[in-house]
């Protein structure tokens, strides 16, 4: 008789008694106790390790992401609660969830830096950051990853992570994770066998970093590259430079005088008027190098003859809200309202180093030593476009490269950035047109007032009385029926006042405040329970 034919033959009760037979056979058990298979399961499943990240290998790497800026609080996690999630709050706890680092050890344990940090409602096209991260690869001996010329990196190891990351010296999973539900489980990679100091590693070696974040992440954050790194790699120290995009309508500006005010911004600057005072920062030097100061147009031109225009930003560094402050004072002169030889007297701060006229024909520019009370642009069209480093220091790639290095395209939008971007593109060109749709409705109740700006030097000036707006980007302004230029309003304190006056008022209570927690510590650490 055959098996089959043997189980065929036996009833159903028979045949469930059987089964449990056999099954307490496998695990060793008594066989006919049924609640000893049950308790036999029970206990190997208590006997299961729970996963132990801290004992996985790790590996250095940088990670390059977007987001837009309008769904968050500002890139920087912050210790109390905030009105919207930080970027920096939303990552890492995708980076947690899917059991890519050590909640235990924070950032401060995984040595996370950053490239640079963005203001609440600021955006990121090519933000970095750097850090220690669990990966698939394994080998006995400590190495440091270091770069090979075909775009590969030889196998990564266990590595004992750094206590702390360097000091920037600028300075709930519901409803953020819809889709967190369904990643319960550890890549299936994470069981690939050790790779071998001979064996040379290359993208698909490595856990999928992107799409293992993407799959959580809300659709606002997106996360498109990530590079191997030396260990001694800074997201932050290591730029080389960062690129910003303030975007911005043309309508009641001159493009061409904004782009003359933008081209005096070349070279290196004292730029104390043109950012935003912080005396906690102490800061007594306010050069910075800018390589490329320009503004294009980015889009068709509208009915109404407006049309977008970008001005792009490159710089060394920058200094707090410096971008947002010089879009201010180019908006003021794209309005006429001010002339493009501002800009050259907010940069001309030293008096025994007085600059000349920027063109033929201008006056000596004056000598302007503190800063003009007057609003920064606003955050909404300012992008932190790229964060550059030298060629040798990353080598970006996402999860799926062919052969020779080339990046292959995925084909399930579960897995491509692009994809998932270009939906959320879609959805906001769908806002746009019911926005257009809104305004076409209100408009015949609601007409459009007379517009004065920009004003033309041969034109005819703002009758008295009438109330303007002035434009600061992203569809916002002040309106005014009186504009008072900028060099005759009232100044802040110099710098060196301004510090002064923080050392010895809050600065001089933080100390203080430090010092007797320090002192409290430091009696409980001698007089223990």
């Amino acid at each position: 008789m055959s098996q089959a034919d043997k189980y065929g033959s036996l009833s159903k009760d028979d045949l469930i008694a059987r089964i449990q037979q056999l099954e307490e056979t496998l695990r060793g058990a008594k066989p006919g106790n049924a609640r000893s298979s049950r308790s036999s399961v029970a206990h190997l499943r208590r006997e299961q390790k729970p996963f132990d990240i801290a004992a996985q290998p790790k590996r250095k790497i940088a990670l390059k992401f977007t987001y837009d800026g309008q769904f968050y609080n500002g890139l920087e996690h912050q210790t109390l609660p905030t009105p919207l999630p930080t970027v920096e709050e939303v990552l890492w706890n995708a980076l947690v969830h899917t059991r890519l680092v050590d909640p235990d050890v924070g950032f401060e344990g995984v040595g996370w830096e950053k490239c640079g940090r963005t203001d609440r409602g600021v955006s990121g096209a090519g933000q970095v950051v750097s850090f220690w991260i669990r990966s698939a690869l394994k080998h006995n001996t400590p190495l440091s990853p270091t770069l090979s010329a075909d775009n590969t990196s030889q196998a990564i190891v266990e590595h004992q992570l750094p206590t702390a990351a360097a000091e920037d010296d600028e300075s709930g999973l519901e409803g953020d994770f819809g889709a967190l539900g369904s990643w319960d489980e550890p890549p299936s990679n994470t069981v690939k066998p050790a790779i071998t100091a001979a064996h040379s590693m290359d993208d698909n070696d490595e856990l999928k970093y992107v799409s293992t974040l993407n799959a959580v992440l809300p659709p606002t954050l997106r996360v498109v590259a990530w590079s191997p790194v030396s260990s001694d790699f800074s997201a932050r120290f290591n730029c080389r430079g960062r690129h910003y995009k303030y975007f911005f309508s043309s309508r009641g500006l001159d493009i061409e005088a904004m782009r003359d005010g933008a081209s005096r911004l070349l070279g290196e600057h004292d730029f104390r008027n043109l950012h935003k005072l912080d005396p906690a920062k102490q800061l007594t030097t306010f050069r910075r190098r800018i390589s490329r100061a320009e503004i294009s147009s980015v889009g068709p031109v509208n009915g109404d003859g407006t049309q977008m225009h970008v001005f792009d930003l490159l710089g060394t560094a920058f200094l707090y809200n410096q971008v947002r402050h010089i879009m201010a004072i180019l908006f003021f002169v794209g309005t006429g309202l001010e002339r493009p030889e501002v800009v050259t007297a907010l940069l001309n701060t030293d008096p025994q180093n007085p600059y000349p006229p920027f063109r033929p024909g201008e006056v000596d520019p004056p000598i302007v030593t503190t800063k003009p009370i007057y609003p920064m642009a606003d955050a909404l069209p300012l992008v932190l476009w790229d964060c550059l480093y030298a060629d040798g220091d990353v080598s970006w790639r996402a999860d799926h490269v062919n052969p020779d290095g080339s990046m292959r395209p995925s084909l399930t939008s579960a897995r491509n950035a692009s994809l998932q971007l270009r939906a959320q593109h879609e959805r906001t060109m769908i806002h746009a047109t019911l926005q257009d749709h809104f305004l076409k409705a209100a408009n015949p109740c609601h007409p459009f007032p007379p517009e004065y700006l920009p004003v033309h030097p041969d034109g005819p000036a703002i009758p008295k009385g009438v109330t303007f707006g002035l434009p600061l980007g992203g569809g916002t302004q002040i309106d005014s029926s009186v504009y008072i230029r900028l060099l005759e309003r009232k100044r802040l304190d110099h710098v060196e006042v301004s510090n002064e006056r923080w050392r010895a008022g809050k600065g001089a209570r933080r100390t203080e405040r430090k010092a007797s927690e320090t002192g409290k510590t430091e009696r409980v650490v001698s007089n223990p329970p």
